[in-house]
């Protein structure tokens, strides 16, 4: 499909730290030329709400890259046609590309996405699949079109989710799979040696976005269901609840709930010197907790200068 003597000229897609392994192999690969980053445009991070430029721009300035940042990547479709890239790669962008954009690469153009599609379309799939207790997950690397992740699929990749993954765990051991992963894909792409496989549509699910409230607890779902909750939203919108009008935020669980449906959903209690919640069924014992606007502690530390905690309820 391709010369083997010339480099394949790639434009770089993404946001998120989730692609820089991939942008780093790709980088470091001899075959492969990226003559262009498209990242997002630089936006205020943290309570101080400091401007900060995405990792990818952050990567792409360090190796002499030029990068765009688009507030709509349509904005830019003449300068993208005029490098007249031979594929174009996209990770974690948070932008639907458009058919007159994926049309202008003479192989298209490529989505490295963290699910096995076609279960969990969408962007919060990696928190999805913690969510739904499921045993593996994955990466898919898809040809795209104008859908939202339903082009068909080069190839796919299986991971383990180990029982103390958190989403942010998961994430980082994912986008350290897709770098070799990745650059190996393209290379039997563009000689003709994958073709790709249309989804089945009719197995297809969606995990949209997230916000901060969909990180509040419902203490009246069962502790198995809350233990995956809490590990799904760390460490973004990160496992929330309210107490005396102030948002307490649950870092972390025992990973076994216990036997204990005595109180009611929200109540906390001593169970072996240690806090424990009650929930729809079973309770939590919780590990590490941070009040409104103080550190991060152990629920120990935590109680020790907030002894009217114990017995109070949650909502």
């Amino acid at each position: 499909m391709k010369n083997d003597n010339a480099k394949c000229k790639i434009i770089f897609i993404g946001t998120s730290d989730f692609g820089l392994p991939a942008f780093q192999a790709l980088l470091n690969d001899q075959n492969f030329s990226i003559v262009l980053a498209i990242t997002q445009p630089d936006k205020p991070v943290g309570r101080k709400q400091i401007i900060t430029a995405s990792p990818i721009k952050v990567a792409a300035e360090k190796n002499n890259i030029t990068v765009l940042q688009p507030e709509h990547i349509m904005d830019i479709r003449e300068k993208i046609a005029l490098l007249k890239p031979d594929l174009m790669i996209v990770a974690a962008y948070a932008q639907l590309i458009p058919e007159q954009i994926l049309n202008i690469p003479k192989f298209g153009c490529l989505n490295l996405h963290a699910s096995l599609l076609p279960k969990y379309r969408g962007s919060s799939v990696i928190q999805k699949a913690i969510l739904n207790g499921d045993e593996q997950t994955g990466l898919s690397i898809i040809k795209m079109d104008k859908g939202l992740d339903t082009g068909p699929i080069i190839a796919q990749i299986t991971e383990k989710i180990k029982p103390q993954d958190t989403a942010e765990s998961l994430h980082d051991r994912l986008a350290a799979l897709g770098a070799d992963f990745l650059a190996d894909t393209v290379k039997q792409y563009l000689a003709g040696q994958l073709i790709p496989q249309p989804q089945n549509n009719q197995l297809a699910s969606f995990a949209r976005s997230l916000k901060k409230s969909d990180g509040l607890i419902d203490w009246s779902k069962p502790a198995r269901e809350l233990e995956r909750f809490v590990r799904a939203m760390w460490s973004w919108p990160v496992a929330w609840t309210w107490w005396q009008g102030k948002q307490m935020k649950i870092s972390s669980v025992q990973s076994e709930p216990i036997e204990i449906n005595s109180y009611k959903p929200g109540k906390t209690f001593k169970y072996n010197n240690g806090l424990a919640v009650q929930c729809g069924k079973d309770a939590l014992i919780v590990k590490t907790m941070q009040l409104e606007g103080k550190n991060q502690m152990t629920s120990e530390e935590f109680l020790r200068g907030h002894k009217d905690f114990m017995g109070s309820v949650l909502g």
